[in-house]
């Protein structure tokens, strides 16, 4: 029986193990667990999701303080439209998160950034270019483009020294919706350098409707290669969603994939950044305590844990130290929705907002716990300790445990000292 390193994914020069793992903002695929995929061989995301805060956590930089000094006078505003990014700051906090991730880099693996085109920011086309443009300064392995057809990214980019040296590529849930991108970046005369294939059992965002449940990700990514090789296109193909052991990403690769991605194991590993009291929930979680709901203001579905502290809290707008969300004329369907429930809790000292949420506080500080639909399974990852909590893997254990295993199964790791 294959098991996944008996296949090699093959980037221009580089020959890795097929293994990517997803790049979950905020800081939740850190820069450490992406250089122990590097490491591996395989390949590493980090997020550039809210990265000013991120720069404030992890190099004591002050951009959210400073941001919201300036606009505080704006706090009890509904209209956002003055809360702008400095976009000089914002280039510097990329470059720096980028730039110390490439650092400490080792082994003959790659490290790339997920880039979300739905952080808009105020400025959707200026700062996502400023993001772009910057990773690809700190010398980033490669970008993912994440949440949205992104059909103006490589025109932002086109000019940069690096564009045809960096690898590219997007995420997609469907044919159409590869088709559009292709012929959109038609006239800058360059293909992405790989596909990643979303399906409806990913964690967080979803590129489908809430009639997600009536797709199947081997069936699209089936649709996918088939149609490329007509067209004699040559890009290589990344499932992701859903791929919880070797066995699964195995079944992808006899099957075409050039590799797999995967994130929700790893979200149980020491090198993750989620806050050791949110893994035990991922890890105490069972299925029925898992939706897809529409709470989110990107108006994306997004898959999340039923008892995360997000669903429902009625936080006051923190756009002025925050913003990601805002659209160019300083919107965010999260404001809307708290109006809303103002007006109609006019004596409440706390409201209840159950329509949407404040995504950047709460994924700030760690409260909306979005997650794999086999986040349930977490638990037969590991042993359970005598106080009742589960022990953290580490990413390498885990790694290893996608490349080498065979027949479903799953690796515990070594039971943790008492």
């Amino acid at each position: 029986m294959k098991k996944v390193d008996d296949f090699r994914l093959h980037l221009g020069k580089h020959e890795l193990v097929p293994l990517m793992i997803g790049g979950m903002g905020v800081d939740i695929s850190t820069a450490e667990l992406s250089l122990v995929a590097a490491r591996l061989g395989g390949i590493g995301h980090i997020s550039d999701a809210m990265v000013p805060t991120v720069s404030d956590r992890r190099f004591d930089t002050r951009y959210v303080k400073d941001k919201l000094k300036q606009y505080k006078f704006n706090v009890a505003e509904s209209n956002k439209a003055v809360v702008q990014f400095d976009l000089n700051l914002l280039a510097e906090a990329t470059r720096r998160h980028v730039d110390a991730t490439m650092t400490a880099k080792h082994g003959d693996g790659l490290v790339f950034i997920n880039c979300m085109e739905k952080l808009t920011m105020n400025a959707p086309r200026e700062t996502l270019a400023v993001r772009l443009r910057s990773a690809l300064d700190g010398g980033i392995d490669g970008i993912t483009l994440a949440a949205g057809l992104h059909l103006g990214s490589f025109a932002l980019i086109e000019d940069h020294p690096r564009f045809r040296d960096a690898k590219l590529g997007i995420i997609v849930s469907s044919l159409r919706a590869l088709q559009i991108f292709l012929r959109k970046n038609l006239r800058s005369n360059r293909l992405p350098d790989y596909v990643v294939i979303e399906g409806p059992l990913a964690g967080g965002h979803l590129g489908f409707g809430m009639d997600w449940a009536n797709f199947d990700l081997a069936t699209i990514v089936a649709e996918i290669r088939d149609w490329l090789k007509a067209e004699q296109l040559d890009i290589p193909l990344i499932p992701a969603g859903g791929v919880f052991t070797g066995t699964d990403a195995v079944r992808f690769l006899e099957a075409g994939a050039a590799a797999v991605q995967v994130a929700t194991r790893f979200t149980a590993a020491r090198e993750c950044g989620l806050p050791a009291g949110v893994q035990q929930e991922y890890f105490k979680t069972d299925e029925d305590n898992i939706e897809v709901n529409m709470i989110s203001p990107t108006g994306y579905p997004m898959r999340m844990l039923k008892n995360c502290p997000a669903i429902g809290d009625g936080i006051r707008p923190n756009c002025e130290a925050y913003g990601y969300l805002l659209d160019a004329k300083g919107n965010c369907q999260y404001i809307e929705a708290y109006n809303r429930a103002v007006a109609a809790q006019p004596e409440a000292r706390k409201v209840k907002v159950w329509d949407k949420t404040c995504l950047c506080t709460h994924m700030r500080n760690f409260e909306c716990w979005t997650c794999g639909h086999y986040t349930y399974r977490l638990k037969d990852t590991t042993h359970r300790l005598a106080d009742g909590s589960y022990q953290v893997l580490t990413a390498e254990h885990i790694f290893r445990d996608y490349q080498f295993s065979t027949e479903n199964k799953i690796a515990l790791p070594e039971p943790q000292e008492p």
